[in-house]
């Protein structure tokens, strides 16, 4: 029975529904609707869910192939951390140690009122997130192989990029098992797990059920973290090719050629991830191969609890036509 379900879990249906785990809590995004469901410390559900509009109905232009997956990119962010920040809300560090405003945080409400100064709150952390793990995974490989190759004149450029391209997967490997190890981080992997067991389900075609959702596999190729290698190995390639045409020794000039192909390397990684998902030839199954080994440390096995947040999730951004979420 186990190995049925297993296998039927692989089969042809795959779903445009996506999740991201959160504190204590799932979103998961439908071609409609969003929801989030946060298991509040009293283990009642809370469940927000709202209309979901795509971009591309007013701007068809940020549809087009490339440009969408910028597009798609900046938009998850801000849905994550939005959400994210939600989940948040329910579970303080330290309620004994609130106090009043400060000063500036009551200007700040007097000039903007709480939504804006939350949109100017969610936008700028989207920001700080985004410039984090450009700095970490993009500018930190380069300028430590900058550092290090001053004392070799000689290396060739060819073997810089060699160097650069180890150290950027190193850290970004480095990064996920370091947190991996983390126990608040650790819970939410946990219902990292849970939403992709539910997706599984569904696209199984089997009711949602904690019995029917708790068999099924953890690690999903279409999991975000394997886009996210993605995106560094597509950086690697397309900076090595970049630079062998254009050569650039300088630490901070290649630190700006980086950063000016990232939104190239953003775009190349959404459409070879959209054409992966959809296809299980064997060309593609080797390309989705590091990502799915990447989630042994960033997806764990949920506990029933966890499970019941991604079933509701899901449930609550199922579209009212069969089929009409399908990849």
């Amino acid at each position: 029975m186990l190995r049925r379900l297993l296998l039927a879990a692989g089969g042809g249906f795959k779903t445009m529904i996506g999740g991201q785990a959160l504190i204590e809590g799932i979103m998961m995004m439908g071609p409609d609707k969003k929801s989030v469901v946060v298991r509040k410390p009293d283990g009642e559900l809370e469940v927000k869910t709202e209309p979901r509009k795509a971009l591309k109905d007013k701007y068809p232009v940020v549809g087009l192939p490339f440009i969408r997956g910028v597009v798609g990119f900046c938009s998850s962010m801000y849905n994550g951390i939005t959400a994210l920040m939600y989940s948040a809300d329910f579970y303080p560090e330290d309620e004994e140690t609130e106090g009043e405003p400060s000063r500036f945080e009551r200007w700040l409400d007097e000039k903007l009122g709480s939504e804006k100064l939350s949109s100017l709150i969610i936008t700028l952390s989207m920001i700080l997130g985004i410039l984090f793990s450009v700095v970490l995974f993009f500018l930190l490989p380069t300028a430590l192989s900058g550092a290090v190759l001053h004392f070799f004149p000689g290396f060739p450029l060819w073997g810089r990029n060699l160097v650069e391209g180890g150290l950027r997967v190193a850290i970004f490997l480095a990064y996920l098992m370091a947190c991996s190890h983390m126990q608040d981080i650790r819970r939410t992997f946990q219902y990292h797990g849970a939403e992709h067991k539910t997706i599984f389900c569904y696209e199984a075609g089997l009711p949602l059920t904690v019995e029917n959702v708790r068999v099924q596999p953890k690690h999903h190729p279409r999991c975000g973290t394997s886009f996210l290698f993605v995106v560094i190995v597509v950086s690697i390639l397309l900076s090595s090719l970049v630079f062998s045409f254009i050569h650039v020794e300088n630490t901070f000039a290649r630190m700006g050629m980086h950063l000016l192909l990232l939104p190239v390397v953003v775009g190349i990684t959404y459409e070879i991830n959209r054409y992966v998902g959809g296809h299980d030839g064997v060309v593609c199954r080797i390309v989705r191969a590091p990502g799915m080994g990447i989630q042994r440390w960033t997806t764990f096995e949920p506990d029933d609890s966890m499970i019941e947040v991604g079933i509701r999730a899901l449930t609550e951004v199922l579209p009212q036509v069969k089929g009409a979420d399908r990849w």
